[in-house]
Formats: structure tokens, sequence, C-alpha cells
């Protein structure tokens, strides 16, 4: 893929905005002073195999990466936010609220649905309706999920770096100039969004899931948890595929619905957060040779991901 098509984004963190490329991601966080904290996480994936780009397996692939860079992220900008120097959370307790929320988003969005949906097929409702019914709970759960975070008000400076990352790449995708005054005005919807992820996931869920629609309800749950990699996969694909043809009408009215939940999830940004938006992304195209090496930022810290 050609470096100027590259499909570059990135997610919101704490007090900051972590970008991503082809060779590095970087994540840009303000201080409780004001100043900006970088660091750089190179990223390996010029240099693997051919199978590894092939559909499904590069999203899945893709899947695993944006975690591990994202916990990362997550990590350092928790560190900045609390002027704790940079200090790491301990891989162990970084594995335990991982599992933990693993955990607790299959039992509310894979197990209760299932449990729930049970009780329909048991009072004759048949295997289609069931399963309908189990869709429209999910999917139910998962927009709610959405919205009643985007009412907790310690999450709205979140949404609101959120808001700029999205501006800060639309800009970037319209051959904008990468200043504040010039990203301010570009929307803050973008077709590749992990909210619109999550909603597409849940779709595409309830098609692949009627595949295992016969068997009883335990090993019915069992099948779905082992094939929310795959779902997770095809959703990746499928939004791969929106974000290359958006720019087709009928593309955009399909889009339209999952796009409008990033209103819960985004907010409009001030300046402070468009300028850290700005300083993530720009150390992350000068490393893919997009632009020429800017006036020095920040001395970040480097990582490796792993």
């Amino acid at each position: 893929m050609d470096e100027q098509r590259f499909a570059y984004g990135g997610q919101a963190v704490l007090e900051g905005v972590m970008m991503r490329g082809r060779r590095q991601a970087t994540v840009a966080v303000q201080r409780p002073n004001g100043d900006l904290a970088l660091k750089h996480i190179l990223v390996a994936t010029a240099t693997r195999p051919a199978w590894m780009r092939l559909p499904i397996i590069r999203s899945l692939v893709g899947i695993r990466d944006a975690l591990a860079i994202g916990r990362q992220a997550l990590d350092y900008s928790a560190s900045v936010a609390i002027d704790d120097d940079g200090g790491a959370i301990s891989p162990l307790a970084q594995g335990a609220m991982f599992v933990v929320a693993m955990t607790v988003g299959i039992g509310i969005f894979v197990v209760l649905p299932s449990l729930i949906a049970n009780i329909a097929g048991r009072m004759g409702a048949p295997v289609l309706i069931r399963e309908a019914i189990e869709g429209v709970i999910n999917l139910t759960l998962v927009v709610g999920y959405i919205y009643a975070i985007s009412r907790l008000r310690d999450i709205q400076r979140v949404f609101g770096y959120h808001g700029a990352e999205h501006k800060t790449i639309n800009a970037y995708e319209a051959g904008a100039p990468l200043t504040v005054e010039s990203v301010r005005g570009f929307t803050r919807i973008h077709p590749r969004c992990g909210t619109s992820f999550l909603v597409i996931t849940a779709l595409i869920g309830f098609v692949i899931f009627l595949s295992v629609s016969g068997l009883p309800l335990w090993q019915r749950i069992g099948a779905r948890i082992v094939l929310i990699p795959l779902v997770a996969a095809v959703a990746l694909e499928f939004l791969r595929f929106v974000s290359a043809n958006y720019y087709r009408p009928w593309v955009r009215r399909l889009m339209a619905p999952t796009l409008a939940t990033q209103y819960l999830t985004t907010r409009e940004p001030d300046d402070a957060m468009i300028a850290a938006a700005i300083a993530a992304l720009v150390p992350v195209l000068t490393a893919d040779g997009v632009l020429t090496p800017a006036v020095a930022a920040p001395k970040p810290e480097l990582a490796l991901s792993t």
C-alpha cells in the first residue's frame, strides 16, 4: 500500500491522543502543567510475510496489534496525566484488568442476550425469531453502553480528544494544513471509528452466529465466544471496504446510522486537544516519509511494541 493511502488513525487516551502509522505510533499527552509529553511506539508491520496481509488474517493481526498498542498508550497517558513521570503500570496489573474487562464484556454482550433469548425459545419461538431477539438485545446493549458512558462527566474530556483525533485525520485526508485553525473546521465524524466498529460487529455477529443457532444453549454460548475473533475480523474487513468506498453515495447512506452513534462518543474539542492530536500525527507521518522532519518536539520516550 502506498504511504499516502495508508489508513492513518488512532484513539483517544487520558488527556491525549495516540496516532498510528505504518512504522510507529505516537502518544501525545498533556501534562498537568499544560506541556505535551510524547512517546513513540515502534510498529513492525513492514517486515511481515505476505500471508499475514491476506483478508481476515490481516484483520486478526491488526486487532491484536491495536489492543497491544492501545494498552501501552493508555498506560503511558495515565502515568503522565497524574504526573507520575511516565511510570508504567505493571504487566500483571494490566493483564488482570484485561481479563476482568473481557470477562465482564462477554458476560454482558454474549451470555446475557443468549440467556434472555433462550426464554423466548422455550416459550415456543422459532429459532430464527429467537436469534433475532438475541440480536436486537445485543445491539441494544451495545448502543445503551455507548450512551451510558457518554453521560459520564469524567469521560467527556476523553471524548473531546476523540473528536480531535477524528478532525485531525479528516484534515490530513483532505490535504489541509495540519494547524489548529485548519483542523478545527473539519467534522468530528469519521468512517473508520471504533464506535461504528462496535455497532457493525454486533450486526455481523448476528449473521455469523446463525451458523451455531441449532446447538444447545451452553454449547451455543461457547461457540459464540470462540467465534468472537472471526466476527471482529469480518467487521473490520467491512469497515475497510466502507472506508475505501465512502465517496459513493450509497455507502454513505448505508453507514449513516452507525456514524450517528459517533455523536455519542465524540465532543467538539478545544484548541489544546486539537494541538495534541496534531502533535501525535506529525511524528507518525514523518516516520513514514510523508512529511519532512519538523521542528523538534518534546523529547519522547521510546518503546517497542510486542
